[in-house]
């Protein structure tokens, strides 16, 4: 049981993290075409258009929270005169609606993928992969955080006495699977889900999250400018036009005759 309880909180999260890196370098010199989201956002869009966003700025709050347990110890909230119920209730409160967020997101991405036929069409292998770890992690980490925290009493699990200094070790080659004992089974398979996605990550349509357009708030203007009405037009070609006498012209001659 020791040694099962090593890889799962051991080796399998830094197996996880070597396919990572390994799989993003890898990812880079053989496929920076592939580099992308392989947007089906012309086969369909009404539902694109809601679930999308819904979905991503969800996960951005998620994101946020997640680095806000596991990052900082809780002598820090501490220091800065956060207690802990505090901490609990700013953690609980906005974690569970991003989380109805993404799981309303996901969802409305999974059956637009699913009943639109082109849209199936277009979905490769990879991506079948993906959508399955990812509703793992996904309704794995929903129901730790309702389970766990929003019904399980005033104050919750207390992750970031095991889970955070456990994870914080580890990354610093540290290993203590024994603080993996007693956390609820809940979070035991919500991080070996976390971990999994990002054991594929590199290999699905993942990796334009390294992607984001950064550098488009900094981009050069594109300049546009209207067409003169007093211009000629660009599609005329005025060396194959027959030859021929300007109006203008003949009245202009034609003045002094009518003097005369």
């Amino acid at each position: 049981m020791d040694y099962f309880n090593n890889f799962l909180w051991g080796a399998f999260p830094w197996l996880a993290i070597a396919a990572f890196f390994v799989g993003i370098f890898w990812r880079w010199r053989t496929d920076q075409f592939g580099w992308t989201t392989h947007s089906s956002q012309i086969y369909e869009s009404k539902l694109l258009r809601l679930s999308s966003p819904l979905f991503h700025w969800g996960m951005v709050f998620v994101v946020i929270g997640h680095l806000m347990g596991l990052a900082f110890p809780k002598s820090w909230t501490r220091a800065v005169g956060i207690s802990d119920h505090a901490y609990h209730l700013l953690a609980t409160i906005p974690g569970s609606i991003a989380a109805v967020a993404v799981i309303l997101g996901f969802l409305g991405l999974l059956y637009r993928r699913i009943v639109n036929r082109s849209v199936f069409l277009s979905t490769s292998s990879s991506d079948k992969v993906m959508y399955f770890f990812l509703a793992l992690a996904l309704l794995s980490g929903t129901i730790a955080t309702f389970s766990t925290q929003v019904f399980g009493g005033p104050q919750g699990y207390d992750y970031r006495e095991t889970i955070s200094p456990w994870l914080r070790q580890l990354l610093i080659f540290n290993i203590h699977p024994e603080w993996m004992a007693d956390v609820p089974w809940q979070f035991k398979v919500h991080v070996l889900c976390g971990f999994t996605i990002i054991a594929v990550w590199p290999f699905t349509r993942l990796v334009h999250a390294f992607s984001a357009p950064v550098g488009y708030v900094t981009r050069p203007y594109v300049v546009y400018r209207s067409r003169d009405q007093r211009t000629t037009d660009m599609r005329s070609h005025t060396a194959w036009e027959p030859v021929r006498s300007h109006r203008a012209q003949l009245d202009a001659n034609e003045t002094p005759a009518h003097g005369a």
